[in-house]
């Protein structure tokens, strides 16, 4: 029997990620930052865009508990 808890896990990080980074589309790093420092912007952007997606996957996993 497949066990559906660690796909469900995944497809949920996966979400978050994907709406954190949509949400963080709208804010640009690179007038925040020093000229020139486009990669750490990117690095920026990624690093948050993980965080807020692990959060927002914890929330809606605890959301789902019975």
């Amino acid at each position: 029997m497949i066990q559906l808890e660690p796909i469900v896990n995944v497809l949920l990080h996966f979400f978050g990620f994907f709406v954190a980074m949509y949400g963080l589309s709208a804010i640009h790093f690179e007038k925040a930052l020093r000229q020139g420092r486009t990669f750490q912007a990117q690095v920026l952007y990624i690093g948050l865009s993980m965080g807020l997606g692990y959060l927002i996957a914890q929330f809606l996993k605890q959301l789902m508990l019975p």
